[in-house]
């Protein structure tokens, strides 16, 4: 079937069957174009969770279908490729407790420090966090996090994305440092002790794109993701979430011109003009991109011969102390 088709007999089916379907900012135009919804990871969590429908389909990378799950276990959801994020890859279970115990070793122990994890992970790497009394974050509100933590007077551990943690610490004036790569004195004396994970997406953005632009075009705008590097933040004229860039981007005037440093797909839908990417590669993640029109039909068709293709489940004491990690991050939001 081509495109149009596919999309006509997606149609069809979600009705017929009342799925709901969320699709992210970075997935491809085609997948885009068919979203009930679409978001960041948090905000298709909240609204995939409140949806009145029993199923619900989520173009997205895994740890956004788990994150449905925690905060609603009783909805069904599915993910018509459960397609990895690279970062949240890069921790697991092992490895977060190799930290803890290298932390241990320096002195560093459980009652020293909170850690809070970007929503950009697992299940799994939530709920260890729940257990041991911290919170998930998001790029809009680590900062807020950050900072309400500190205010216990215990240093942070903050997984599994370096740069983010980097660049709220320095927007924060705090002392960071990068396990793997700090010295022993650095990471005790810092305040924000970041795992040494990142995006691979934002890591092709550098410090040499943005003299680029500038020395092309005097007047330009640089904004950037928190996930991209200290050094392009800190040469950036605005940095934000998903969210916070694309409200910031529409709201200039077309006439100014602006190079952004985050995701192609939804860059390029923002504006007709005037909008650059900040790179001369490609910064498109190809795992977000892996879903196409005809896995979200092969989906439905699974829905509708109860095959249920590709059905999210997380572990009920998964749920429970992941849970309690978000919850906390909700409750601070609202503050």
């Amino acid at each position: 079937m081509d495109n149009k088709k596919l999309k006509n007999e997606i149609e069809k089916l979600k009705n017929e069957l009342n799925v709901t379907i969320v699709v992210h900012f970075y997935q491809k135009d085609e997948v885009f174009d068919i979203a009930d919804f679409s978001g960041d990871s948090l905000q298709l969590a909240q609204i995939a969770a409140k949806d009145k429908n029993p199923y619900l389909i989520f173009c997205g990378v895994s740890f956004m279908g788990e994150s449905v799950k925690i905060l609603d276990p009783n909805k069904r959801v599915f993910m018509p490729k459960v397609a990895c994020c690279a970062m949240a890859e890069m921790i697991d279970i092992n490895y977060f407790d190799k930290n803890i115990q290298i932390l241990s070793d320096l002195g560093i122990n459980k009652q020293d420090f909170i850690p809070i994890t970007y929503i950009n992970s697992s299940a799994k790497i939530k709920a260890r966090v729940g257990e041991l009394g911290g919170y998930v974050c998001t790029s809009s509100n680590a900062k807020n996090i950050i900072e309400f933590a500190l205010k216990q007077n215990k240093k942070i551990l903050f997984v599994p994305d370096r740069c983010l943690g980097q660049n709220v610490a320095q927007t924060m004036k705090l002392k960071s440092a990068i396990m793997g790569e700090s010295s022993n004195d650095e990471i005790k004396q810092a305040d924000v002790i970041c795992y040494n994970g990142f995006c691979s997406v934002h890591q092709l953005f550098s410090l040499e794109d943005i003299n680029f632009f500038r020395k092309k075009y005097p007047d330009i705008l640089i904004a950037s993701h928190p996930e991209c590097k200290p050094e392009v933040c800190e040469n950036s004229d605005f940095v934000g979430s998903t969210s916070q860039l694309i409200n910031y981007i529409q709201s200039l005037p077309i006439e100014q011109k602006v190079a952004v440093g985050t995701e192609f797909n939804m860059v390029n839908r923002l504006r007709e003009k005037n909008t650059y990417i900040l790179s001369s590669t490609k910064p498109e993640c190809p795992t977000m991109n892996e879903t196409t029109l005809q896995d979200v039909y092969d989906t439905l068709q699974s829905i509708k011969n109860k095959s249920f293709k590709n059905e999210i489940f997380v572990d009920k004491d998964i749920v429970k102390w992941a849970k309690t990690a978000l919850d906390k991050m909700m409750e601070l939001s609202k503050k």
